[in-house]
């Protein structure tokens, strides 16, 4: 067994009697001077301990082969209706995505891209219109051609004035107009205007009609719009309501139409009965614009290959006057990859400075063409994304902390013969940016702790020391003594 005295001996650390020993002012200031510069390297240690210490390098993108991109995007258009705005996504592998509705939102908005209404849905404006067979006989005219100077006080004078706004070079017009004016003529003798009064169909040629057109938002020809006595003298934003008609174009339709429209309506007092009003008949009736803009938001979702985000006027029913279309817009909103909550850049603000700014190049950028370009114009966008990829090994094995996607953007205008568009062409970097964090081990820092407090401990001792024989040496000098 080892006694206690044996132990003692391996003491590394042994004790001078307290009366051994002799204090001094010198060597109190020496101690709280070392005691402080302690406290302050032991603070750098630990400043520095906790910082993320990163490396960046250039790699090859790891996404794997069928990986999808988000594009999330919130676009304002004040000059594009919601009836016809349509957003289309393409790529170079020959994906053609026309009208993407599911993930995609539509509101109404005016020139200040102020909200004007609710959320516009498609419904019956997207589907299949049936034009029933052509008709080969010269039809009369039946319905009444309508001016500006006479439109308001026909749509005051009769419960329901229905109106085609048309253009004589549009094909669709073309093919509506003898059903059109066969139906026309044969409400005209089934309701008489003189002894009826319930109805009238009219016809407004857009092309002669500019300003009645524009003033009823008239984008696409032909547009049916239903106007009603009393219901359209109600103003929203200075505008008049009224109705859009998205059902089937053939003479028989046309008529089942305004029969379900007028039967309601009593013939003598021209008073509304509301129980009256077919369902089948409002399915196919939507409230028209009350302005011409749109503001579209939402996301898509896209290969990781160069490809086409394309926001224009598109119909299967209707035709556009390209040298009227304006595609003006305000980027309020276009990123790339998941969106970043906010809460979490809130926990994750550590990261930040490793993270570029480039994520939202075009926000709260508007590109407007007051027709000094002008017809015909395309505004497109060429974006070039790079992956940025934050990773750490604190757990021991490399995780990744975020992913995002930062671009750069060059925009242009451009002639076209074609229906202008506004077009954000992308192409995705082949490499990637990683960023990965280099913590500082515990180990490291203990060990550099005991070299702090050690070192400063052992240069103050011999400071110390070399201050007290120093003092002791001057003594000796100045009381004559040999040393």
């Amino acid at each position: 067994m080892v006694s206690p005295t044996k132990l003692k001996s391996m003491d590394f650390y042994r004790k001078i009697p307290r009366d051994l020993t002799e204090a001094s002012l010198s060597g109190a200031g020496l101690s709280i001077v070392a005691a402080l510069i302690m406290m302050l390297l032991f603070g750098m240690e630990l400043s520095s301990y906790l910082a993320v210490n990163t490396t960046t390098t250039v790699v090859v993108d790891k996404s794997a082969d069928g990986d999808f991109l988000r594009i999330d995007f919130n676009i304002s258009f004040p000059a594009l209706s919601c009836e016809f705005a349509s957003v289309d996504v393409s790529d170079v592998l020959g994906t053609n995505r026309l009208n993407i509705t599911k993930t995609v939102r539509k509101f109404p908005i005016d020139q200040h891209l102020k909200t004007t209404g609710g959320e516009f849905h498609a419904g019956f404006a997207s589907h299949h219109i049936n034009h029933g067979e052509e008709i080969k006989e010269e039809i009369p005219d039946g319905a009444v051609s309508l001016v500006s100077s006479s439109f308001d006080s026909f749509s005051k004078h009769f419960p329901i004035l229905i109106v085609n706004f048309n253009a004589p070079w549009c094909y669709w017009s073309n093919r509506l107009k003898p059903a059109w004016e066969k139906a026309a003529s044969i409400i005209y003798h089934k309701y008489s205007p003189e002894t009826d009064g319930r109805v009238l169909l009219g016809n407004v040629d857009c092309t002669e009609q500019a300003e009645l057109c524009k003033r009823n938002h008239i984008q696409g020809y032909p547009s049916i719009r239903i106007f009603r006595k009393g219901s359209d003298l109600k103003e929203d934003h200075g505008h008049h309501e009224h109705e859009s008609y998205y059902g089937d174009r053939d003479t028989e339709s046309i008529v089942k139409m305004v029969d379900e429209l007028v039967a309601p309506i009593h013939p003598v007092t021209h008073t509304l009965d509301m129980d009256g009003i077919s369902n089948e008949t409002f399915k196919h009736l939507k409230k028209a614009p009350v302005t011409g803009g749109c503001r579209i938001e939402g996301y898509v979702r896209v290969k990781k290959v160069p490809g086409n985000l394309v926001i224009s006027a598109h119909s299967g029913a209707h035709s556009f006057d390209s040298s009227k279309m304006n595609m003006s817009h305000v980027v309020t909103h276009l990123s790339f990859g998941r969106m970043i909550s906010p809460r979490l850049l809130t926990d994750m603000k550590r990261l930040l400075p490793y993270l570029g700014l480039s994520h939202d190049k075009l926000d709260e950028k508007a590109f407007i063409n007051q027709h000094e370009f002008g017809a015909n114009v395309t505004i497109e966008h060429y974006l070039q994304v790079v992956k940025t990829e934050v990773t750490t090994t604190r757990t021991g094995q490399e995780h990744s902390l975020i992913e995002e996607y930062e671009y750069t953007a060059h925009s242009s205008i451009a002639q076209t013969y074609y229906l202008p568009v506004a077009k954000f062409h992308y192409e995705l970097s082949p490499m990637q940016i990683m960023i990965t964090e280099n913590p500082k081990s515990f180990s490291h820092f203990i060990t550099n702790l005991c070299a702090i407090i050690g070192g400063v401990f052992t240069v103050a001792g011999i400071l110390d020391s070399i201050f007290h024989n120093t003092l002791r040496l001057v003594k000796k000098v100045e009381l004559g003594k040999n040393f």
